[in-house]
């Protein structure tokens, strides 16, 4: 087709929300028939939509094999070398993955997946229940912002946080592939500020991602504990790392993009919610540029672990501030549609 023909697609798509070639007046008979015997639009379907009572809503999506080729690059924690090839496990014929909108009167942040399952298994969390199914392409990656973008009375979406289903750094390439169409002023135009990577964190990915993103998204990294000790009882990855090592990851990061750092602290009930765990997040906090997101856990079944008391979150919180670190609370939201990462898809594997 001739060059301009690009350009004319992506309006109707991205700026008309018309996927359907037949509908694409300005393309020639031809052209829309070729578009439409030749291109996948959307490659997922939607088998579930919920609405919670504060707005957010959350989609279920249903992707099928064979449609779209697995260009992923696997990055899994190994020695000697921590960036080797993992083979996702197959278990059937469909794959589900979640995103979520979450509205605020100054945004619409999309919350979405990068892969199918999730490799890292962290005992609290739902989605790497059964381990990675799969990774999810550059495409299916931005599909769900334009699923959710194209939602009734949501005008567009403002933000973008990859905190959904999966470990971004371990489906790196696709991932920084969607996050440049995701940029891109012929696709949604969303700023690379207003786009976070979130990632349980493994030095050498962290490097590799700042050495091949050039755009200045911030780097958010799911610490979750004050100790060695506690964080590999959490997260089985961390034993291939440790907190100070990552730290260190981090600051090289800010060195290279001048990006501060984001440390997400999920806060578990009686596990790593004590003021003397706010007091070494504070001095964890201090040796680099970052900021601190604390998160009250919601609880998902199968799992032992409790929501913390909102006295504790208030101590926590205090006691961060006091030490002058700039310190947010995530306000929960859709805790009624099961709103936390892999609940819905976990619980319509059980039936719910």
């Amino acid at each position: 087709m001739p060059r301009f023909r690009s350009r004319q697609i992506m309006e109707w798509v991205y700026e008309k929300g018309i996927t359907d070639p037949a509908l694409m007046t300005s393309l020639s008979v031809t052209d829309r028939q070729r578009l439409g015997a030749e291109v996948t639009f959307f490659s997922g379907e939607l088998i579930r939509h919920q609405s919670a009572s504060d707005g957010t809503q959350k989609l279920l999506i249903q992707w099928f094999d064979g449609d779209e080729r697995d260009d992923g690059e696997r990055i899994v924690p190994t020695k000697p070398t921590l960036l080797p090839v993992l083979s996702p496990r197959v278990s059937d014929s469909t794959r589900q993955t979640e995103c979520v909108l979450i509205p605020t009167e100054e945004r619409n942040t999309a919350c979405i997946s990068s892969q199918v399952g999730c490799p890292v298994g962290c005992k609290f969390c739902a989605s790497g229940m059964g381990g990675l199914d799969s990774n999810l392409t550059a495409g299916r990656i931005v599909e769900q912002v334009y699923r959710l973008g194209r939602l009734p009375g949501v005008r567009r979406v403002s933000n973008v946080v990859f905190m959904g289903m999966g470990e971004p750094l371990s489906n790196m390439q696709p991932v920084i592939k969607a996050v440049r169409t995701l940029a891109s002023l012929w696709a949604t135009g969303i700023s690379a500020r207003k786009i976070t990577i979130s990632t349980v964190g493994l030095p050498a990915a962290i490097e590799k991602l700042a050495e091949q993103l050039d755009l200045p998204v911030t780097l958010a990294l799911s610490l979750h504990a004050t100790t060695d000790e506690i964080r590999r009882k959490l997260i089985p990855w961390s034993e291939f790392t440790t907190i100070k090592e990552l730290l260190a990851a981090c600051q090289k990061w800010f060195e290279k993009t001048g990006r501060e750092i984001t440390l997400e602290y999920t806060l578990l009930r009686g596990v790593n919610d004590k003021r003397e765990h706010a007091e070494q997040l504070a001095v964890l906090a201090k040796t680099l540029r970052a900021n601190v997101n604390l998160i009250r856990y919601n609880e998902v079944e199968g799992t032992p672990f409790k929501r913390p008391n909102a006295d504790d979150v208030r101590v926590f919180q205090e006691v961060l501030l006091s030490k002058h670190i700039n310190t947010h609370i995530r306000a929960s939201r859709g805790r009624d549609i099961a709103a936390a990462c892999g609940q819905l898809r976990h619980e319509a594997k059980a039936g719910v």
